[in-house]
């Protein structure tokens, strides 16, 4: 495609807008009528704006370095539509630049878009087999920053809703107006902005309804005394986000309030329960469990990188430095505090703490046993933080073979939803709230001297950490969608 001249921007970009605004209805009616998700490199478009959509595309055109555009995007998504699809996650965007090379290699004896569309996804074309037998209800226990963004997370995947559905949240009692407030805080976050949907209050039922999806409140001062039952949920996947119990003896709580089947904990787990980070280890999670951690959202921002470079470069030993937004554990300003300088004012100070990650890593990579160390500096911003890991391979690199690795790995890799990779020269850590990745390559600032290398990992410690939890949850209750490209 050839690039506009500079009186012709506008007039190229009301056209691609144009073109998006012709392709949301078709991604809405392919995501709610036939359970098909839609991603530009693994990045989400249903339920999305205009201006998201034409970023993503953007963005594709920044880091693989091609000319893919909503032109070419477009052709491709009204092919799609009219094969005979269900339950499937497809990538257009990877679609697309196949049916782009295509074009190029074979030139005028190249496949039309509808005769390539059809060819590639002819193995998803009539298979209408469900992801999951039965839908899978979910409890939120805890309804914090994890819980809403969570809640939200949830709420946006529902699709057809015959895969899974969040059916309640569970909180202590509280007094008058306490609906209304759990709702207000909900609806609107101070970080993340305001939720993406309809939300309202049915005071009756003790529910709020967001998009249309019932979300019962209970009330309960523990796990062991809720009969879901009694609200019609049945053998329940319970989210724990309170970090309360973190052994094995403390979360079975759950399990013996009657309507809960398996519980998963948004913290690092202690003793022998298994510390799942997904992308590296969920292949670990059996049907057989009945409890699982997603660890913090530290080892879910480092596990990816170091282990894709422990299996590519080997790494004798290294050290991980995190600088960390503020959370609610610290104290807003000076007060008594059970943790060593915690109880200062994290409004105002760098606070130096320790993190558990370096070693929590070890679970999910044993092969960097005894070859890790680690800190953190709590730092005065609410949100997204960044992982600086100081290393010494096996092997000698270079700047720019580290950073065209982990690009690759960001781009065309299984694990594209745990590393992602910026080139922005002016990157600052606003940019990645709201990123859905474990965590983003900064690669302006990447360092190689030989065998000694610096990468600085940026990562959104809430909402990021919250899109791994919901994978886990997914991998957990069983779910298995067909997706393109295989």
């Amino acid at each position: 495609m050839e690039r506009p001249s500079v009186d012709d921007y506008f007039s190229d970009w009301k056209q691609r807008e144009a073109l998006v605004q012709e392709m949301i209805p078709v991604i809405g009616r392919l995501f709610s009528q036939r359970d098909i998700g839609v991603f530009i490199y693994g990045r989400p478009i249903h339920n999305r704006s205009v201006t998201f959509i034409m970023k993503s595309h953007r963005y594709v055109r920044q880091v693989e370095q091609n000319e893919m555009s909503e032109f070419e995007t477009h052709p491709v998504l009204m092919a799609l539509a009219k094969l005979d699809l269900r339950h499937a996650q497809i990538d257009l965007g990877k679609l697309t630049v196949k049916y782009m090379e295509q074009l190029e290699a074979k030139g005028k004896n190249a496949l039309d878009v509808d005769a390539f569309v059809r060819q590639e996804l002819a193995y998803l074309d009539g298979n209408k087999t469900p992801p999951i037998e039965k839908c899978q209800d979910v409890v939120l226990y805890g309804f914090g920053r994890i819980g809403r963004l969570m809640a939200r997370l949830l709420v946006e995947r529902t699709s057809t809703g015959d895969v899974m559905r969040l059916k309640a949240i569970v909180v202590r009692p509280g007094l008058d107006g306490d609906l209304d407030k759990r709702a207000g805080l909900f609806r609107n976050d101070s970080v993340h902005g305001a939720f993406q949907g309809t939300l309202r209050v049915d005071h009756d039922s003790n529910c709020l309804i967001a998009n249309g999806n019932p979300i019962k409140v209970i009330y309960a001062n523990s796990p062991e005394e809720i009969d879901y039952t009694q609200y019609g949920i049945h053998d329940a996947l319970i989210v724990d986000n309170t970090g309360k119990w973190r052994d094995e003896q403390g979360l079975l709580l759950h399990l013996k309030a009657k309507g809960a089947a398996k519980v998963i904990l948004t913290a690092p787990g202690k003793g022998n329960l298994k510390n799942i980070v997904y992308g590296i280890n969920d292949d670990e999670i059996t049907p057989e469990d009945k409890i699982i951690t997603a660890a913090s959202c530290t080892t879910n921002a480092i596990a990816p990188a170091l282990k894709v470079i422990q299996d590519k470069y080997g790494i004798v030993h290294g050290h991980v430095e995190t600088v960390h937004a503020y959370t609610n554990d610290q104290n807003l300003i000076d007060n008594y505090h059970k943790g060593t300088r915690r109880g200062r004012s994290a409004a105002l100070n760098m606070v130096l703490t320790e993190t558990g990650a370096a070693k929590a890593v070890v679970k999910v990579v044993p092969e960097l046993n005894g070859k890790l160390t680690g800190n953190a500096v709590r730092v005065p911003i609410p949100n997204v933080s960044m992982a600086i890991l100081m290393l010494t391979l096996a092997k000698e690199t270079t700047r720019e073979e580290l950073n065209e690795f982990l690009r690759q790995i960001a781009l065309h890799s299984d694990l594209q939803m745990q590393i992602s990779y910026t080139n922005d020269p002016d990157a600052v850590s606003s940019d990645f709230v709201g990123s859905r990745e474990a965590a983003i390559v900064d690669s302006n600032a990447t360092i190689v001297d030989g065998k000694n290398c610096v990468l600085y990992l940026w990562y959104d410690n809430e909402f990021g950490y919250c899109c791994q939890v919901a994978r886990c949850v997914y991998r957990m209750a069983g779910v298995r969608y067909q997706v393109y490209p295989r």
